[in-house]
């Protein structure tokens, strides 16, 4: 077992953890019935211990309010993905195509105020537009601060109370996040964020995003440094280089200079805080390009890492890279998850990192010690000109991988022999192994790639998990879905030696990995895991979701019930004291003849699903709880499949 995968403690530590008595960071809880930050509280567990809504009375909940997006921007939008705060009575989110914030009754659901910032063409060409995932709530002893990213990468700190900016904070209410990234950027580069800041003491820390890094036009990008900001004035405290300088850490993980043009290397998940710890942790995306690390050779430190840093001053603590020298697009999309658990007697700190590969790497948070041991398995190597091969990747022991990793022929969708073979064709097409085999070129005339299975996309992704800290169990939601994934040679497209696409005279429908609407792999293709991470191992597992009607009445399957098939999404778990909660990602013909999805409860111990309510759009934000005047309150934001951004808001018969 290698250890290049982690670094032990730095001699920061021991001052941190003296001092973590006295840290300035508070804790933000779900105890008092309140949501006030985007994971319900700051350790990102999404879990609220309250007790209203049981298995018993799931399915008597009744729509108390619903709020539409269309007229917060200047289109309506269909990738609605934010969860809102709740704090003091007021509900605040993001919304619409052009990110505004508005404050609600949370009782009624009525406006109390709207924020908007028009940042013309710097926000209509930013790379993360639309309403993104949220927006964070400081307490700061008065009305308090909403604090939120807009698409153009400005901060903007508002007054909770009436949505004004706060003019102490920044350029009144605003900085630039463009400006002060030890680099030379423009209103224009491509960099923005989807994911809330998250705040703890008097720190802001904000992540990076660019676009998708499938076939980007150049090996030159910029890079997605993490910065701490003074809350009360905007001041930048520190970065951190996902990239590091010459004379940094990790930078001789970057062979031939690599480091000096390469970009991306952010950080576009939710971030993660224990303020007892005085620490701060974050996941790192890939470097440019997704598929291709040839510009970049060695293990491209601090790319698909977990990194642990002090709070109040970015230094590194420790960091754990999940994926060495990425070229899968394995990067790591969602927040860390902290939970207390006791493994053969011994009561440990951990920290839970959910992976596009369907692992999760459970950590020790004090230390980055793994809390069952991480094996550096030997790995194929590829024959892609100019690539370097890490030639180890680090495969947890526990807990096993929650979803399908090693495509094989038993994997095909067999309802009839007539798929089956379709399947079979397409699976001859490409080249097709496990997890962590090469890319392959792709030839007209010859293999068109590999096959991924998870797909760029997760297993997980942006959602991430949710965790009971009372039992120890963590859930998660998974999708099955195969990608194809060729690479190519396009110098009109790029200046690097290779991209994902398709060589010419191949088409869409030639690379494709449908079958007369059927994904070419069996069902379940979306599901959620319960894992006891007191033992690693996997309690239950479901199939989450109907398949759509398409699917379901399909000729071909002569009104075969197939049965609850899961279907692929980005879908969000939310844990309560009694229930696991979370919506279908797709549309369908409910039971009652509506079309529309279900919020569907689970039992938190086997799975078994405990109760049901109809939304007229699929669950595209995560779903957040909170109570007020004595009525507990689920609330989820719906988008897609032909439906704009809506919130609805759910609770009993009085």
């Amino acid at each position: 077992m290698r250890l290049r995968s982690q670094l032990t403690l730095t001699c920061v530590t021991v001052a941190l953890l003296g001092a973590a008595g006295t840290a300035a960071a508070q804790e933000q809880g779900t105890a008092n019935g309140e949501w006030p930050t985007y994971g319900g509280n700051l350790s990102h567990d999404r879990y609220s211990p309250l007790d209203q809504i049981t298995a018993e009375n799931f399915s008597d909940l009744e729509l108390a309010w619903r709020f539409n997006t269309d007229n917060l921007g200047p289109r309506p939008e269909s990738n609605f993905q934010s969860t809102p705060l709740m704090v003091n009575g007021i509900l605040y989110t993001t919304a619409g195509s052009r990110r505004a914030v508005v404050a609600l009754d949370a009782e009624t659901g009525e406006l109390l105020w709207m924020h908007r910032l028009d940042e013309g063409e710097r926000g209509e060409e930013a790379p993360r537009r639309l309403s993104g995932r949220g927006l964070a709530y400081w307490d700061d002893g008065g009305n308090g601060v909403i604090l939120y990213v807009t698409p153009g990468y400005q901060l903007v700190a508002l007054n909770a109370w009436t949505g004004a900016r706060i003019q102490s904070f920044g350029d009144g209410g605003i900085i630039d996040l463009k400006q002060n990234i030890d680099q030379d950027l423009d209103p224009t580069s491509e960099i923005g964020l989807h994911a809330a800041p998250i705040v703890a003491g008097n720190t802001i820390i904000i992540g990076a995003a660019h676009r998708p890094g499938g076939a980007p036009p150049s090996r030159t990008n910029v890079k997605g440094y993490v910065r701490g900001f003074d809350v009360r004035t905007g001041d930048r405290k520190w970065i951190f280089h996902t990239i590091p300088d010459a004379d940094e850490f990790g930078n001789d993980s970057w062979l031939n200079e690599s480091w000096r043009y390469t970009g991306n290397t952010g950080v576009w998940a939710q971030m993660t805080i224990d303020p007892e710890l005085n620490m701060a942790y974050f996941a790192v995306e890939a470097p440019t390009g997704d598929y291709y690390g040839g510009h970049r050779p060695g293990d491209n430190l601090f790319a698909g890492s977990v990194v642990a840093v002090d709070l109040e001053t970015g230094e590194r603590v420790w960091h754990y890279q999940t994926v060495h020298h990425d070229i899968w697009d394995w990067d790591l999309p969602a927040a860390p998850v902290l939970l207390d658990i006791t493994v053969d007697g011994r009561a440990i700190k951990a920290l839970i990192q959910p992976t596009k590969q369907s692992y999760m790497f459970v950590l020790d948070r004090v230390t980055g010690e793994p809390v069952w041991p991480i094996e550096e398995v030997p790995v194929k190597q590829g024959d892609v000109p100019g690539e370097w091969y890490a030639p180890t990747q680090p495969i947890p022991t526990k807990p096993p991988a929650v979803d399908e990793i090693d495509l094989g022929v038993d994997n095909l969708v067999d309802y009839t022999p007539e798929l089956l073979a379709q399947a079979e064709a397409i699976f001859a097409k490409f080249t097709v192994g496990w997890l962590y085999d090469p890319p392959t070129v792709a030839v007209a005339d010859g293999t068109l790639g590999t096959l991924q299975l998870p797909s760029s996309t997760g297993g997980v992704n942006w959602p991430g998990g949710s965790a009971d800290p009372e039992t120890g169990f963590f859930y998660i939601y998974t999708k099955t879905q195969i990608g194809a994934l060729g690479l190519i040679n396009d110098p009109d497209r790029s200046d690097m030696d290779f991209i994902r696409g398709r060589p010419e005279g191949v088409s869409f429908r030639d690379a494709a990995t449908n079958i007369q609407g059927f994904p070419m792999i069996k069902p379940p293709w979306g599901r959620i895991t319960g894992i006891d991470m007191n033992t690693g191992d996997i309690a239950w597992q479901i199939p989450h979701g109907e398949a759509p009607d398409n699917i379901r009445n399909h000729e071909v399957l002569e009104g075969a019930d197939i049965g609850r098939t899961g279907w692929p999404g980005r879908v969000g778990v939310l844990v309560t004291k009694t229930v696991v909660v979370a919506g279908e990602s797709g549309l369908y013909t409910t039971e009652t003849g509506e079309v529309g999805a279900m919020l569907r409860a689970y039992d938190k111990a086997t799975g078994a699903e405990v109760g049901a309510v109809y939304m007229r759009a699929p669950q595209s934000g995560s779903p957040m709880t909170y109570q007020v005047n004595d009525q507990q309150y689920i609330v989820v934001a719906t988008s897609g499949s032909g439906r704009s951004g809506e919130l609805l808001a759910y609770r009993l018969p009085e």
